[in-house]
């Protein structure tokens, strides 16, 4: 449920230095740059002078979680400089504007945005503020586990315990929707190495893992549905529960946006399952959710009425179709038209905001059909979390800010507890806390055009919420 717009940036590719124009300007540095694509994402670019007397550099996009990727070639000519990523069919071109200033565009699939770069001196410090710095008063281990009900999945990841003897209360972080690293790496930000610091500072072991296909887990991930990464979750339950510095009766599942789609689904088959904490979690279909969510967004941006009723049709139409048509291709092929007719009512800004053109725009349909119409999204459409809730009997906290536009609070924490309430669950507690957004930072509007810009990754207020709820949950207190 991450509305983020992304650039694909692409790894593995050989540097190939091209040689520079001897008299050219001198490249050697650091060169830094925030792009604007509906939110700020800082470009950096390493460029250092090879052995033949050409240039050679690598790209750093810290807001991506993508690092040290080598650059294909570097071109000078006079003033003129290009840097090329051919897997991304993406470059820079600039021209030198000063000493420490390039002034250019990063043109990539069609798509040409402005990106104003300057050198600047030392390493760039890429971390946030609450990123945790060692030395730490606990111990970190790094882990693997087995997924049995999967074919081929290791997972990999970090236990953090702490400090004395144990066993220790413990608890599973599942991450949201997208492929993510152990430590729910976004934007520049590392919510879950900032929360489990927190917890196990409080005095419980937390386990985060690299989600299938990412990191240092094995398995596929564009394969995979919230079922399939909810088997994962209950894996890492399993693992907990093996281990004899872990309390078997205080084990929790806490998952961020989908993965509070997936701790439920946990709590429901595992009754190794102690408590669940959902973070943004849904309690509401998925189709439902994305017409909010699209809505909100929308509205946040400076959107018109019209634009987001005419974004809720579109929604509709080909939604409708991925949840009446089981064949995939036969989907694809009801798809086309309708988002070929899209584009041809989008009017000249649209098309130069969404980066859609002549060249591009059956590439651009292509990726959306492969989007909306892959396993993920089709389980994500229909799917109903109050069917799961209902099963669930252990504690249960559930929170979310009143800023979030991707899940929106007031409802879905409405729903969820309903849903709980209805089965006869009891330890129920819902917290909507005030100015925060999706990803509990404090926020102004919510828009996730905001995540990137926000140098706080975790509200305090949200840290202690949850500590607090699972130590008086576990016992720790007493």
């Amino acid at each position: 449920m991450k509305a983020l717009m992304t650039m694909l940036l692409a790894t593995g590719m050989l540097a190939t230095a091209v040689q520079a124009q001897p008299s050219g300007p001198n490249l050697a540095g650091t060169w830094m740059g925030t792009l604007n694509v509906g939110m700020q994402l800082r470009l950096v670019f390493h460029v250092s002078a090879d052995s033949s007397g050409g240039w050679t550099a690598t790209l750093d996009s810290p807001d991506q979680g993508a690092m040290g990727i080598p650059m294909d070639a570097v071109v000078v000519n006079g003033d003129s400089v290009r840097l090329d990523l051919a897997a991304a069919m993406a470059h820079y071109e600039g021209v030198v504007a000063g000493p420490d200033t390039l002034d250019g565009k990063w043109v990539q699939s069609g798509r040409a945005l402005p990106l104003l770069l300057g050198r600047t001196v030392g390493t760039p410090d890429y971390s946030r503020p609450q990123e945790p710095k060692p030395p730490f008063p606990y111990t970190a281990v790094e882990v693997t586990f087995e997924n049995p009900r999967a074919d081929s999945v290791t997972l990999a990841g970090t236990l953090t315990l702490p400090e004395g003897p144990g066993p220790f209360p413990a608890v599973v972080l599942v991450t949201g929707s997208g492929a993510q690293n152990r430590n729910e790496e976004l934007l520049g930000h590392k919510p879950f190495l900032v929360l489990a610091d927190h917890l196990t500072r409080t005095g419980i072991a937390v386990l985060r893992y690299d989600d299938r296909g990412v990191g240092g887990s094995t398995g596929h991930f564009a394969e995979a549905t919230s079922e399939d990464f909810a088997s994962d979750a209950l894996s890492a339950v399993e693992f907990l529960a093996s281990r004899d510095d872990i309390r078997p009766d205080a084990i929790g599942v806490a998952g961020h946006s989908e993965g509070g789609l997936i701790a439920p689904m946990v709590a429901a088959q595992s009754d190794q399952v102690g408590f669940i904490v959902l973070l943004a979690g849904t309690g509401m279909r998925g189709e439902l959710i994305l017409y909010d969510q699209g809505a909100l967004i929308l509205m946040a941006n400076g959107a018109t009425d019209e634009q987001i009723e005419t974004n809720r049709v579109n929604q509709e139409r080909l939604f409708h179709v991925v949840m009446n048509e089981p064949d995939p291709e036969a989907a694809a092929a009801e798809l086309r038209p309708l988002m070929g007719e899209r584009i041809d009512e989008m009017t000249p800004e649209e098309l130069e905001q969404s980066g859609i053109t002549p060249e591009n725009r059956a590439q651009v349909i292509e990726q959306q059909i492969s989007q909306i119409n892959g396993a993920w999204f089709r389980y994500f459409l229909s799917f109903d979390p109050v069917d799961v809730l209902r099963k669930v009997k252990v504690p249960v906290l559930a929170i979310n800010g009143s800023l979030d536009l991707q899940v929106p609070a007031t409802a879905n924490l409405a729903a969820i507890q309903a849903a709980l309430q209805e089965a006869g669950n009891e330890h129920v507690t819902t917290v909507e806390l005030e100015g925060l957004n999706h990803l509990f930072q404090t926020a102004v509007s919510g828009s996730p055009t905001e995540y990137s810009s926000i140098e706080e990754t975790m509200s305090p207020r949200a840290l202690g919420t949850i500590s607090d709820w699972i130590v008086k949950t576990t016992g720790l207190d007493r």
